[in-house]
């Protein structure tokens, strides 16, 4: 990097700013906002918070709250994009555990802005124990796009952002370390696999990926594959951890997937016997 390309130089500024969904994020907050110095302004749509996110928003003079209720990702996404009198051309969606890097941002600012692109897709950066995973599992996104030509909607448990143009792929990865404690994680997970039973349910075609799933064979195929792409026993707990998570999830999914089949047997046999 050239000593003029500094985040701090950065002209993207005042062409892109970051949109920030939180919820009790004090573990991860500061430093993704320390990440977002280049931003003439943040802005973050706050659910409630009870710990000390508001308090570490408050600390950046870059940074501007907006309170919501929260109640789906896609809804609080579309919100945060429409109304919340962002007047940049471009939005950076960001969760609070993603830290972005100066690379990223000169890419940003030498690549993706003069291209006239209508969206960038980034790829991240996986962090476990401290260490640096070699790969994961978590698709690159689309994560920059122009505010008006993005679609916000709900694909399962997630957001998901979609545009129509041309579209720009960054080198730079997003660097992606969750540090909250275990308990809220778990939490999550089993909100997660409960939207992502209802999108199976709800879709018309089932996706091999789903197809394994509901035979309840995919924490086998996805805790292999999350810690051989993770770096396996050469990152040690890192790679054994990110495997787990990932296993768990899945595990926690197909759970619910087989008492689901198990409740519709039991209907159809009641109806079978009157």
């Amino acid at each position: 990097m050239r000593k003029d390309d500094s985040p701090e130089t950065i002209a993207a500024g005042s062409r892109v700013t970051p949109l920030i969904l939180t919820f009790n994020e004090e573990a991860n907050l500061q430093r993704t906002l320390r990440a977002l110095a280049w931003a003439n302004e943040v802005v973050i749509v706050d659910s409630g918070s009870m710990d000390k996110t508001l308090e570490i928003a408050g600390s950046f003079s870059n940074v501007r709250v907006v309170d919501r209720p929260f109640d789906s990702h896609g809804r609080q996404w579309e919100f945060g994009v429409r109304n919340t009198a962002i007047a940049t051309e471009y939005v950076m969606a960001l969760d609070a555990d993603m830290e972005v890097p100066a690379e990223l941002v000169v890419e940003l600012d030498r690549r993706f802005l003069p291209g006239a692109f209508v969206g960038g897709v980034v790829g991240f950066e996986m962090v476990y124990e401290k260490r640096t995973l070699a790969g994961g599992i978590y698709p690159a996104q689309l994560r920059i796009f122009r505010r008006d030509a993005v679609l916000v909607s709900q694909r399962g448990h997630t957001q998901a952002f979609q545009i129509d143009g041309p579209t720009y792929s960054f080198k730079a990865r997003i660097r992606h370390e969750d540090r909250k404690p275990f308990s809220r994680w778990i939490v999550a997970q089993l909100k997660y696999a409960h939207l992502e039973l209802e999108r199976i349910e709800s879709s018309a075609q089932v996706s091999w990926r789903d197809r394994l799933r509901q035979l309840g064979l995919m924490p086998l195929v996805v805790g292999t594959l999350s810690y051989m792409r993770a770096g396996g026993p050469l990152l040690g707990r890192a790679s054994l951890r990110y495997a787990l998570e990932r296993t768990v999830f899945e595990c926690l999914l197909g759970l619910q997937l087989i008492e689901r089949s198990e409740e519709h047997t039991s209907e159809l046999q009641s109806l079978t016997n009157l």
